[in-house]
């Protein structure tokens, strides 16, 4: 079985290269490049993705190997028809690591036809760092090199503000252009770069908050020897993902034409505001996304399909949903349950192994985001605590303790290295109410201290004993 790449494969196209893609991980593979694929395919949009690697370590060199070339397998229900399609992607022209070849990375702002910028760094990864200088080879953070590329080509067209570009983050963050943009003006005030610079960054490029919808479990590792049969090659990039999608822009008309997505038979919406469609996905999908993780994982179950179908489980993500974060949003109550039901359908996918381990890359800013402000919220409407929530955030804290399952399996957080410092040295004192304390008061990962929020200190700390003494199961079963 020959390996995929442009020599073996027929019919391959390269198309100008006018979008420059940070992140070459499984989301935005099945997503925003699946999404030109079809654009190209269907409206004529003719661009090509140059993919840069966001941080030392990543794939780049795999996606090389195959000329960048991988195939989508969408899975899932369809106006009540079962869909499981692969669709080969041929939009990205080359990977990079900046990290290793930063020329190459600085010289893409020299190129007269790149327009689009798109990102995902995960939530963690739009971040202000002060260390970054302009002459590092490249800046650490994301928006450090996002800022460096836009000076150079600034400097390149000598201001031309035709060159200008327009940007899509799909962090998942609430307004994640809005917070870009910030912090670009914070470097260009860092690194004194100018009011020249600074205007033409103003006027001539665009940065617009947008939300990213789509289930991506990645890899198929139990089908791979199957699909290979189907293609008849051998792909090691394919991706997997459910077939729902949805792209919401916060951008003008303007913008709409240039990137005709909605035009090709795409769920991807220009809107004046991005925030009750952000509010209702972040709140409703993403954050029992987030708890219901390391609670399965702590009980033994690691799908999130058999999570949902589980006894005990599906009861815990039912009241987090529904009883809990549900409650928080000020949408009309029916629409909310409506959506509510639909994504737990998704969750339930038939095809689709969702990995609950593959969802806790960076637990604590995604529980920042996702589910803080729906505990605040509860606390202030319903003057109590909900429990799914914190028993979640306890669920967290203990995974991160990184102990062993009764299979053998061993939790491996995946976060920054100062948050798995902090909890490696709080879970060393051996008290689960320093942990508490320690891990609330953690000003890296909150930016607050949460041991003021009345009753939580106690409540994390009780359910971490509990955790401890008689396993997650047995304490789920006790809050449902």
């Amino acid at each position: 079985m020959e390996y995929l790449n442009r020599k073996t494969a027929q019919n391959t196209h390269l198309y100008p290269e006018r979008i420059i893609q940070f992140g070459e991980g499984n989301f935005l593979r099945a997503f925003a490049d699946w999404i030109i694929q079809k654009m190209n395919e269907k409206v004529g949009f003719n661009s090509s993705v140059v993919i840069v690697q966001p941080i030392a370590q990543g794939m780049v060199d795999m996606l090389n190997t195959q000329d960048c070339l991988y195939h989508v397998n969408l899975q899932g229900l369809d106006k009540g028809e079962k869909v499981n399609s692969l669709t080969r992607i041929d939009v990205i022209s080359r990977a990079l690591n900046p990290y290793t070849d930063f020329e190459t990375f600085i010289k893409l702002a020299e190129l007269p036809d790149i327009r689009f910028v798109i990102s995902n760094t995960t939530e963690a990864g739009i971040a202000f760092d002060s260390s970054c200088k302009p002459e590092d080879t490249p800046a650490s953070s994301y928006p450090g090199k996002l800022t460096q590329l836009l000076y150079h080509r600034y400097k390149t067209f000598n201001g031309d503000k035709s060159k200008g570009l327009i940007i899509f983050p799909c962090e998942l963050i609430f307004l994640n252009g809005h917070k870009l943009k910030e912090i670009i003006y914070q470097y260009i005030e860092l690194w004194q770069l100018g009011d020249d610079f600074k205007t033409w960054f103003t006027d001539a490029c665009g940065v617009y908050a947008t939300l990213v919808d789509r289930i991506v479990p990645g890899f198929p590792r139990k089908e791979i020897e199957a699909i290979k049969e189907r293609l008849q090659y051998n792909d090691n990039l394919v991706v997997q993902a459910e077939i729902f999608h949805l792209w919401v822009i916060e951008a003008p008309e303007s913008v709409a034409r240039e990137f005709p997505a909605d035009k090709a038979g795409l769920n991807v919406l220009f809107v004046p505001s991005e925030e009750p469609y952000h509010q209702r996905k972040v709140t409703l999908l993403n954050g029992p996304h987030t708890v219901l993780s390391p609670v399965s994982w702590l009980s033994g179950v690691n799908i999130v399909r058999d999570a949902c179908q589980h006894e005990i489980l599906g009861k815990y993500i039912y009241k987090v949903m529904f009883e809990e974060l549900l409650e928080t949003l000020n949408l009309p109550k029916e629409e909310l349950t409506r959506f509510g039901k639909d994504v737990m359908e998704r969750f339930s996918n038939p095809f689709v192994d969702h990995s609950v381990i593959s969802i806790m890359l960076n637990s604590f800013p995604k529980y920042k985001t996702r589910d803080l402000p729906g505990l605040k919220i509860y606390l202030q409407r319903k003057g109590e605590l909900p429990k799914g929530l914190v028993l979640g955030l306890a669920a967290i804290i203990t995974y991160y303790k990184g102990e062993t399952r009764a299979d053998g399996s061993k939790a491996e957080p995946n976060d920054s290295t100062e948050n798995l410092q902090l909890l490696q040295r709080l879970w060393a004192t051996g008290s689960t109410q320093k942990v508490a304390e320690g891990v609330l008061a953690a000003s890296s990962i909150w930016e607050e201290d949460l041991n003021q929020i009345p009753g939580l200190t106690e409540m994390v700390k009780n359910f971490l004993d509990a955790i401890q003494e008689k396993g997650m199961l047995d304490v789920v079963k006790e809050i449902c």
